[in-house]
C-alpha cells in the first residue's frame, strides 16, 4: 500500500503523453515536434502547415510529430526531438514546468523554429521573447503583397531567394526585438502601408540562443504561403538549420 501511495504522486506529476507521428520510419535522420496550440486567434493555415512541413519530413528524411497540446512537452517525449516547431501558437501555453522543460532542451544544444504567430505566444515569459526574438505587437488591417529585401543570400534557409522579391501575407510589427538576432529577410515598408519600423524591418531572421538554435518567419498567415516554393525552402532551410546546427 505504502508503495503504491508513492508512485500514483509521481505519476500525476509526471504523465507520459503519446506523440502523433504525421511520416515516422527507422530510415529518417531525425525527429522534429510541430506544437499548434492557441490560446488567442486559430490561424485557418495551420493544416496547410502540417502538410508542409510532413512534405518537407519526407523529403529530407526527418519524423514529424504534432501536437495541438504543449502537455507532451516533457523531457521523456523530447530525448528524441532535434527541434520544436511553434506553428502560429498563440497565447499563454505552457506552463511553468513545460517552460523548465523547453528551456532545458534548448541549452541542451536543440533548436527551435517558430512560424508566424509564434511571436504572439507567451507574452510573460522573458526567456520565450529572446528565443524567438521579437514579440508580436500589431499589424495593418488585412494582407498585403509586400516587397521583400533578402539581407543574407547565404544562409542555408535563404540561399534560393533572389535579392528583391514580392509575396502577399499579413504583415507584423513587432516589439522587443532580441538585438543579438540575425536578420535573414526585411520588409520594404515602401512597398505596403502599416509598416511601423523605417528602414529595419526585421521579418526572418535566426540566432544562437543559450547552447541552441533559433530560427523564425513572419510568414505564414496565408495558407497558399505554404505551397510556394520561395516558402517552402525557406521553411526546409530553418529546420534543417535549427534541427541540426547547419553552417551558414
Amino acid at each position: 500500500m505504502r508503495l503504491f501511495l508513492l508512485i500514483i504522486p509521481f505519476m500525476l506529476l509526471s504523465p507520459k503523453k503519446d506523440l502523433n507521428c504525421l511520416n515516422c520510419s527507422d530510415n529518417n535522420k531525425f525527429s522534429v515536434l510541430v506544437i499548434t496550440e492557441t490560446k488567442g486567434f486559430v490561424h485557418k493555415s495551420i493544416n496547410a502547415g502540417l502538410d508542409l512541413i510532413k512534405s518537407l519530413g519526407d523529403d529530407n528524411k526527418f519524423n514529424v510529430y504534432f501536437s495541438n497540446s504543449s502537455d507532451v512537452i516533457i523531457e521523456e517525449n523530447l530525448e528524441n526531438i532535434s527541434s520544436i516547431i511553434f506553428l502560429n501558437t498563440t497565447g499563454d501555453i505552457l506552463n511553468l514546468r513545460q517552460q523548465e522543460v523547453m528551456e532545458k532542451f534548448i541549452r541542451g544544444g536543440k533548436g527551435y523554429v517558430g512560424i508566424h504567430s509564434a511571436t504572439d505566444t507567451e507574452y510573460d515569459w522573458k526567456w520565450y521573447g529572446g528565443l524567438v526574438g521579437a514579440y508580436f505587437k500589431n499589424h495593418p488591417i488585412g494582407t498585403a503583397k509586400a516587397k521583400i529585401n533578402t539581407i543574407n543570400s547565404q544562409h542555408i534557409s535563404t540561399k534560393h531567394l533572389e535579392k528583391d522579391w514580392e509575396i502577399r501575407d499579413e504583415w507584423y510589427n513587432f516589439y522587443n526585438i532580441n538585438p543579438n538576432i540575425n536578420v535573414l529577410l526585411n520588409l520594404d515598408e515602401s512597398s505596403y502601408s502599416g509598416g511601423q519600423h523605417g528602414d529595419n524591418h526585421p521579418i526572418t531572421w535566426f540566432h544562437e540562443y543559450e547552447g541552441g538554435r533559433s530560427f523564425y518567419t513572419g510568414l505564414g498567415h496565408l495558407s497558399e504561403i505554404y505551397s510556394d516554393a520561395r516558402f517552402i525552402n525557406l521553411l526546409r532551410g530553418g529546420i534543417l538549420y535549427a534541427s541540426g546546427g547547419l553552417k551558414y
